[in-house]
Parts: C-alpha cells; sequence; structure tokens
C-alpha cells in the first residue's frame, strides 16, 4: 500500500520557492523537501501499522496547506536562478609566482579553509577536497550544489552551498548545519560562535542563530553584497557602496565608503579589509571604521588576505595577477599564478593558497627568499595532484543505527517538540540539561535519541556544540 503527497509554495517577486513531498508506503512515511528543481532533504519514520502511518502524514500534510502550500505537478516549475561569481580571467603579463603545487578540483573554486592540519577547497561541482599541506588528497565530500564558500568558526568547518544550506564537513558525512531563506540570493557567508551571517544579491545581510532562527536582516546603500565577517562585536557588511559594521543585535556602527564596489572582505582582530572593483583594498579600524591604509593593485581585486594582524596584505585581480603589501601601503612584489584568476586566497606560515577560476588548489611559496628568486627567474618544480580515486562521500540526513552505546562512544542527546520546533537537549550526566544543542537540522527526530562524538559549550556559554559522529540510538 502506497500513497505519494506533492506540493509546492512559489511566491512571485523572489520569495519562497520550495516543494514539500510525502510518501507513505506500507507503515513508512517519507518526507522530502527543499527548494523546487533541486534534490532536496529526506527524513523517513516508521510506525506500527499503515494507519498510523497515513495519520502522520496527513498531519504532516495539514501543517503545509495551512502555510500555504498547494498540490502541483513535480517537474512543471524549474529551478530559479542562481547568482554565481563570474570573472573574466586574463593572463598575467607578471612574472610568474613560486608555487610549490598545484591541486586540479575539476571545476571553478570558490571555496577555501587552510586549517593546522589541513586545507580545503570547495569548486562549482559540489566537491570539497581535502589536503595536507604538501598537496595530498585526503577525501572528498559531495555536497548537491555549486560551493560557495568554506569557512571555519573554532573547531567546525561549514560549507555553504548554492542549495540554499550550510553544511556541517566535521563528520565523516556533510550534514545540514543551516537552510537559508528561500529569498535570500546568496553571495557569501561566515560564522562565529554558531551566529551565520549571509550577505545577498540585492545588498542585504541576514543574521541566524545557532539554531538556525532568524534574528535580524537589514538592507544597505548599495547592492552585490560580497563581503560578510562575523565576529564577537558583530558583523563587517560590504557591498557596491563601502563597508559598514552592524552590532550584534543589528544596529549600524558606522560605515564607510569604499573606491570601487566590495568584491571581497577580509578580517583580523582589529581590522577589516575589503578589496574592490577599482583596484584597491581598503583597510578599516573595527572600531570606527577609520581608513589605517590603501593598497593599489592594476585591476579588479577579487580576493584578498593578510598575515597574522595585518603584517603584510595581499591581493587577487581578475588577470591572474596576485600582489603582497607591506603594512604602509608599500607594494612589495606582484607575480601570475599561472593557473587563472584567485576566487579566493588565504595565508598560512609563509604560504599563500589560493583557489581559481580553473578549478586550481595552488600553494605558492610566499617566503622573502622564494618571492625574490621568482623575480629572478628561478622557479621551484611545481607537483601538478590530481584526484583520483578518492571517494566521494555525499551529503546525507541517513544516520547509522545502534543499539547499544557505552561512555567511551560519546555523549547522549535527545530531541524535544518545544513550541512548534525540534530542540536538542543533553542527557548525558555533567553536562547543563537546559541548555540546547547545535545539531543537525536534517536528522532531528522528536522523542529520538543520539550518541555524538563529543559535545563541547560555545564560546559565549550558553549553548553546545555537536561535533565528529552522530548516531541514532534505537
Amino acid at each position: 500500500m502506497s500513497a505519494t503527497t506533492y506540493l509546492e509554495l512559489s511566491e512571485t517577486g523572489g520569495g519562497a520557492h520550495k516543494f514539500y513531498e510525502v510518501r507513505v508506503v506500507d507503515a513508512e512515511v517519507t518526507i522530502t523537501y527543499g527548494r523546487i528543481g533541486e534534490q532536496g532533504q529526506v527524513r523517513t519514520a516508521s510506525f506500527s501499522d499503515h494507519g498510523k502511518a497515513l495519520k502522520a502524514a496527513e498531519k504532516k500534510i495539514g501543517e503545509k496547506v495551512r502555510k500555504g502550500y498547494a498540490p502541483a505537478v513535480k517537474g512543471e516549475r524549474g529551478r530559479r536562478p542562481v547568482s554565481r561569481r563570474e570573472i573574466v580571467s586574463t593572463r598575467s603579463t607578471a612574472r610568474q609566482a613560486p608555487v610549490l603545487w598545484r591541486f586540479t578540483s575539476g571545476a571553478p573554486a570558490f571555496g577555501i579553509f587552510v586549517g593546522e592540519d589541513q586545507a580545503w577547497v570547495g569548486n562549482e561541482n559540489g566537491d570539497v577536497y581535502t589536503l595536507t599541506h604538501d598537496g595530498r588528497v585526503t577525501g572528498r565530500f559531495g555536497l548537491p550544489d555549486a560551493v560557495k564558500c568554506i569557512v571555519a568558526d573554532d573547531f567546525w568547518i561549514y560549507a555553504g552551498c548554492d542549495d540554499g544550506n550550510v553544511y556541517d564537513l566535521g563528520g565523516k558525512v556533510p550534514r545540514v548545519a543551516y537552510e537559508i531563506a528561500d529569498n535570500v540570493d546568496i553571495y557569501w557567508l561566515d560564522i562565529h560562535d554558531g551566529v551565520l551571517g549571509v550577505s545577498d544579491r540585492q545588498g542585504g545581510v541576514t543574521v541566524v542563530d545557532h539554531e538556525d532562527e532568524f534574528q535580524w536582516s537589514r538592507p544597505s546603500s548599495g547592492d552585490s553584497a560580497w563581503m560578510v565577517r562575523n565576529a564577537a562585536e558583530g558583523v563587517y557588511h560590504g557591498h557596491s557602496r563601502g563597508v559598514a559594521h552592524y552590532s550584534a543585535r543589528g544596529e549600524q556602527v558606522w560605515h564607510a565608503e569604499t573606491t570601487g564596489g566590495v568584491l571581497f572582505g577580509w578580517q583580523e582582530r582589529t581590522e577589516v579589509f575589503a578589496g574592490t572593483s577599482r583596484g584597491w583594498v581598503h583597510r578599516f579600524a573595527k572600531a570606527d571604521g577609520q581608513v589605517t591604509g590603501n593598497y593599489r593593485c592594476d585591476a579588479a581585486v577579487f580576493s584578498c588576505a593578510t598575515s597574522p594582524d595585518g603584517e603584510f596584505v595581499f591581493a587577487g585581480d581578475n588577470q591572474s595577477s596576485v600582489y603582497c603589501f607591506a603594512a604602509d601601503g608599500t607594494r612589495l612584489w606582484k607575480l601570475g599564478t599561472g593557473c587563472g584568476s584567485a576566487y579566493s586566497m588565504q595565508y598560512r606560515d609563509e604560504r599563500l593558497y589560493l583557489v581559481t577560476t580553473d578549478g586550481s588548489l595552488a600553494c605558492l611559496d610566499a617566503s622573502p627568499a622564494a618571492v625574490h628568486s621568482a623575480e629572478q627567474g628561478q622557479l621551484p618544480e611545481r607537483r601538478d595532484i590530481k584526484a583520483g580515486s578518492v571517494q566521494r562521500v555525499e551529503a546525507t540526513a541517513e544516520v547509522e543505527v545502534v543499539t547499544h552505546v557505552t561512555p567511551a562512544d560519546g555523549v547522549i542527546v535527545e530531541c524535544v517538540q518545544t513550541g512548534g520546533r525540534v530542540r536538542v537537549h543533553v542527557l548525558t550526566d555533567g553536562y547543563n540539561q537546559t541548555w540546547g544543542v547545535q545539531f543537525p537540522k536534517n536528522i532531528r527526530v522528536p522523542g529520538a535519541r543520539y550518541v555524538v562524538s563529543e559535545v563541547l559549550t560555545s564560546a559565549n556559554g550558553s549553548f553546545y556544540r555537536a561535533r565528529g559522529e552522530i548516531k541514532r540510538i534505537n
């Protein structure tokens, strides 16, 4: 015995554009939901008999109909277009940079994070690869759509995806951590202590908390907001008309104009940096928005980064060149990447890591000695690395089920229905059982219990964050 109900909610003017499908097969209910034209997320629940399964399905359908969903024919409506960064990249006329190794990801790459042990790269095919600092491929995740960016939040690594979701990459499989509102055309993302900032095509900024609940949203005087950087003191937001700082509650603290639209942003402890369409990197004091430095490039700046506390400032333009400046604005060098223009970059331990328009993750030796040799035409032998046959681990809502757990297995948590939301609380002794737990969105089942590898206290000391592997306890 089976039955399927397919619903859609599609609003004009850039509003919601999503589907909800409920399928009952015998005593099992499978719910698939997401943005129209995309694969969506899947949840499955089992009941004692077919009648109870039908009753549960009817309840879910009724909830959606009351919210404006209506019966539809799957496939009649298509996916809405998603904005992706496009660069007309030309070849650099500068001398070749000292690239130590280059990894070919297979598609234009936007996302990068370089941690203590490994580097991450995400591309337009939805692939996220991990590599050691010497270029050895160690893993591959598969996301349902193109990767916008990869951001780190203390111990956690997240990837923002064109399907409107932000995925936690901290376990063996990617899981949905945040679901961005359907009417937000995402340009960039950042996370600090569980608080997510989203900048968008219209120039706005939206902030949600660790439970993926809306906190505040602000328009701006510009559009094309390619910069958002979260910090303890609030959000730094860059768009076509400049950079603004908003407090944690959403009040504007300051606004600073830029020469050209902001195309990329970076932050350090006391300052923020904005690369612009007219070839500048501006440096602003976080406290009051005063300009503390300006760095002139020869073409539009699509990425920038710094060494710790901004001792050196790096930039990448749309002519496949990278630059290095001293803090006072003196240009120290300009070199060509040899592998396209840098969509994003990060500096670590005298190495500059770039992700580029041709899909490369390139590791450039930025030490003074290596750069000096390159300027004389003496280059290291570059290693070209391919992905090979590394298994792609797909994002999923499936969870391994276990029957018995011991304290060595981790921390036990429980999903609880509270005020129309499914919250997660710790059951294991020694934790504050009134605090919520930041936990994957698409695996929460009311009443279900899970064992998590590790649960850590948030930086602000008001909630917990799940980390590592998650298994459901039967």
